[in-house]
């Protein structure tokens, strides 16, 4: 039976992280106080490092009519291929604020937010690497969401 592995590497402190990389995460964290979620009460923060080194971050935006939310993966992403459009997007950072919970351990983007940087790879011609972080504690780094959606479904499959 085939088996799906993939490598990531785990930091266990920011003190490890480049500067650009610690920089990329930090925004992720400070604007996942800025999501609106009074529903969940979970806040996630996503902060996008460009090519140029420009960082572009989002929030997730609840509604009380639930599917019509966004994500903080999503929200980041569209507002950087919307500011920069010729621009590549190397990397993503995500965290998160759970006030009921443990927030200094890595959170997973779900699986709509897996296909749309899945495909924002696709449109980039590279992979984008992603930190996943609480606002503490472990990091992981992966180096494109492909190892996170196996199998997954893209453009070339609409032709």
């Amino acid at each position: 039976m085939p088996i799906f592995e993939f490598d990531y590497e785990e930091y266990f402190d920011d003190q490890s992280l480049s500067e650009l990389d610690y920089r990329l995460i930090m925004s992720a964290r400070e604007i996942s106080n800025q999501a609106y979620a009074p529903y969940s009460n979970f806040r996630v923060g996503a902060a996008v490092m460009m090519q140029n080194l420009e960082i572009v971050s989002g929030v997730n935006i609840e509604n009380a009519s639930y599917p019509v939310g966004i994500c903080a993966e999503r929200s980041a992403l569209a507002s950087a291929i919307s500011q920069f459009p010729l621009q590549k997007i190397d990397a993503i950072a995500i965290s998160y604020i759970a006030p009921l919970g443990d927030s200094n351990k890595p959170a997973f983007p779900c699986g709509m937010c897996r296909q749309f940087i899945s495909e924002c790879e696709d449109r980039n011609g590279q992979s984008i690497i992603l930190f996943l972080t609480g606002q503490g504690g472990k990091i992981y780094k992966i180096k494109t969401a492909k190892n996170l959606l196996p199998f997954s479904f893209s453009g070339k499959d609409l032709k």
